[in-house]
């Protein structure tokens, strides 16, 4: 157990009082209100039947929530697999393939969990976690707008985004403005609107902007009909309506077991483990910075907590979920203290499903349109483009490079190609900064020192052996390791080289505090050693 689920083991108990239902319960419906059109608009980029968005958001309330170790986070489907999962079902051609896939990716979590692989999401650079989310964010916009615009064929052309194609996507945007439905384009333009400007106005924000969006889109839909401006069913969310246990039933879909060894099902079933994993642990991070109480969430217990709620998910026909922070953000806002919170909105979108698929099935999908809109500029506002570009080359290309990788190849490849290009600038980071070189010319002396940083890697080899191949003869030269914690063993046999063969171009060499050999400090004896120089230092 690491040294945050102990925290958490120790202090859980605490919060679990009657006074704080006061605070959790309405929380709950807030969270409820929130997350409703937005796992039927997830679903619906998603190119997945929309129960399934509603299921995932069921499922991440109560049992991810009763698994998980954070008192805030709220899991559901997540506008971050979008892509993957509009692909996936494309690719493998069959809805209940697909969650098979879900079904090994949420094992895959479990284990990950078990294994401590709760910090997984620190070696991944964040220039490029910012890319993909701000490339899925642009992508997300491009498949709603047919939606948004009220496109009245057979919607088959929101699978053409599943490319990624510039051509593609333009072609589908061109037929989209072919068949507007002008009532739909009001409705969308409308719900935009209010999702700018409703939280501007303090009192009036205490109801979720998404929720007044879809009563608003509600009413406006029976408002227009009959004229000209007047919806198709197409137009309008469907989901199945349950009048018996039977037609419960048959709500649910069983993954395709048969299909195990589909080498397609289980690249899916990586990718989601991967992307939902980092997903969840942003979040989790995230929702920690604005717990009112600082309570620090235990990662690895959350990846086992999501794996079983991914598995829960295959098996029953929901969407790959993740936490979310735009639900955990409403649930903190809202005032929740506990996970109650959570597990009470899941039992909210049960009843919703059960008690009022009627009203449901009234809502605009350009409702669910402009809120998804709303959402893609969220991960991929000017503002973050503006700031990586302040941060530096070493930022900035990595990030748009994710982002132009994964509008035009996918989002595996994309997030590969922005992986490779932040190494490429990491190495070039550490091949350039290994010491400081100076000369001291004070007593016309020309002494050359050089010290050597505090860990100087395999990497560091070539730019220390290029400096000391290009001293100038008859210098003296000191090699200063008083600082290095680590040195690695070629840069060591390159220095020892040097030393050996100085005499022949008359260079005097002197190596202060350099050990013949290194060990890799452990963690703990590094922050050791490091606050002691910072101490000595001072």
């Amino acid at each position: 157990m690491d040294h945050k689920e102990s925290f958490n083991a120790e202090g859980i108990g605490k919060y679990y009082h009657i006074k704080n239902l006061k605070k959790d319960l309405p929380a709950g419906v807030v969270v409820f209100l929130v997350a409703l059109p937005l796992c039927l608009g997830i679903a619906l980029a998603s190119g997945a039947p929309l129960f399934s968005g509603i299921l995932a958001g069921i499922i991440g309330g109560i049992v991810v929530a009763s698994f998980s170790g954070s008192q805030l986070s709220v899991s559901g489907p997540a506008a971050g697999l979008t892509v993957i999962v509009l692909n996936a079902i494309t690719e493998l051609g069959a809805f209940d393939i697909f969650l098979l896939a879900i079904f090994i990716a949420g094992i895959m979590q479990v284990i990950l969990g078990i294994l401590k692989a709760g910090t997984i999401g620190n070696y991944f650079p964040n220039s490029v976690i910012l890319g993909m989310l701000a490339a899925i964010g642009i992508i997300l916009v491009l498949k709603q707008i047919p939606h948004a615009l009220g496109y009245q064929g057979n919607f088959e052309v929101e699978h053409v985004f599943s490319a990624a194609n510039s051509g593609q996507t333009l072609a589908a945007i061109s037929a989209a403005l072919a068949k507007i439905n002008i009532g739909a384009v009001i409705i969308a333009v409308t719900s935009m609107l209010v999702l700018v400007f409703w939280p501007k106005f303090k009192k009036l924000a205490l109801i979720p902007a998404p929720l007044m969006v879809v009563v608003l889109g509600v009413l406006m839909a029976q408002f227009f009909s009959g004229t000209t401006f007047s919806l198709l069913p197409n137009h309008l969310v469907q989901i199945p309506t349950v009048s018996s246990f039977a037609d419960f039933k048959a709500l649910f879909i069983a993954p395709d077991f048969s299909q195990i060894t589909n080498p397609q099902v289980w690249t899916v079933a990586i990718t989601i483990a991967i992307v939902a994993s980092l997903e969840t642990l942003l979040s989790l991070e995230a929702v920690d910075k604005i717990d009112p109480i600082k309570r620090v969430s235990p990662t690895n217990r959350e990846l086992v907590a999501q794996g079983i709620g991914n598995t829960v998910a295959g098996l029953l026909g929901a969407l790959p979920m993740t936490a979310v922070i735009v639900r955990s953000s409403a649930n903190v806002n809202s005032g929740a203290r506990t996970k109650i919170s959570a597990i009470f909105h899941g039992f909210l979108l049960i009843l919703a499903v059960l008690v009022f698929p009627g009203i449901i099935n009234q809502i605009p999908l350009a409702c669910l349109a402009a809120i998804l809109i709303s959402v893609g500029c969220k991960l991929a506002k000017i503002s973050l483009f503006k700031k990586m570009w302040k941060d530096g080359k070493d930022q900035f290309f990595p990030f748009m490079i994710t982002v132009l990788a994964v509008v035009f190849t996918d989002l595996l490849m994309g997030v590969g190609i922005g992986l490779a290009v932040a190494i490429i600038f990491l190495l070039r980071t550490n091949y350039r900064n290994p010491y400081f070189y100076s000369v001291d010319q004070s007593n016309n002396s020309d002494l050359i020192k050089i010290k050597l940083a505090q860990e100087v890697s395999f990497l560091n080899k070539g730019t220390i052996q290029y400096t000391l191949a290009n001293i100038p003869r008859n210098k003296s030269v000191v090699i200063d390791g008083s600082h290095s914690l680590f040195i690695d063993k070629d840069v060591l046999a390159a220095i020892y080289d040097f030393e050996k063969n100085a005499k022949a171009k008359k260079i005097k060499v002197e190596l202060v505090n350099i050990k013949p050999h290194y060990e890799l400090p452990e963690l703990k004896e590094l922050i050791i050693k490091t606050q002691h120089k910072n101490v000595s230092t001072t």
